[in-house]
């Protein structure tokens, strides 16, 4: 077995409590209102725009023997550059001052899975953020698209509010593939286990991100 196929039934438990939370399942099943679509896209705006931010920071902490890992990190930097526009352009589209949120403050969960990750880096094992990419390229892929589609319907926005959705849901197709020939390339124990323990926490914390969101009319 990889280590990424590992890592799939390690975190199966944490990746099924995040997609049975009930505002993904309202989302899913056409329930959910324009209020907590902007809720999403206002918590992912605050935690997309550190994307690149943690990325630089996770690779300037790697040490030397891992600098096939830093170019790695790179590709993704190259990729992720600028997403949280996309977000601020689909809230304008809901009709939703874009600059309120730009200079807003995240909810708390939002402001904790984003200090997670900073410590994660710094004080901990810097590998383990990839336990985060994990986590949000995943959750993407199996939500994003099949969202998009039901929202716009239910709710009768146009295509321009859609964009982060449409664009994550096919983009981070590649990225997993990307993601999952990077991690299999580990082979210290404490870099995976680092990694794993990321993941089971970060799948925690977005689901809160999203708990949260269920109390929004």
């Amino acid at each position: 077995m990889s280590f990424y196929e590992e890592l799939q039934q390690l975190t199966w438990a944490e990746q099924s409590a995040l997609q049975s939370t009930p505002i993904i399942r309202k989302a899913m099943s056409g329930q959910a209102t324009l209020g907590q679509y902007v809720a999403f896209l206002t918590q992912a705006y605050h935690h997309v725009k550190h994307t690149v931010p943690l990325l630089m920071a996770c690779g300037a902490r790697l040490s030397d023997d891992k600098e096939w890992l830093r170019e790695g990190i790179a590709h993704y930097i190259e990729e992720e550059i600028g997403h949280q526009e996309w977000i601020l352009n689909d809230i304008a589209a809901c009709g939703v001052d874009a600059d309120s949120v730009r200079h807003g403050q995240p909810g708390f969960a939002t402001e904790l899975m984003v200090a997670y990750a900073y410590d994660t880096i710094s004080r901990g094992n810097p590998v383990g953020f990839f336990g985060m990419v994990h986590v949000l390229e995943g959750t993407s892929i199996q939500l994003a698209t099949n969202a998009a589609a039901v929202l716009q319907q239910s709710l009768g926005l146009p295509d321009k509010a859609f964009s982060y959705l449409h664009s994550h849901g096919s983009l981070d197709l590649q990225h997993v593939s990307f993601f999952r020939d990077l991690v299999n390339r580990l082979d210290l124990y404490e870099d995976k286990a680092c990694l794993v323990h990321c993941a089971k926490a970060v799948f925690r914390l977005y689901g809160d991100i999203f708990r949260s969101l269920d109390v929004v009319q």
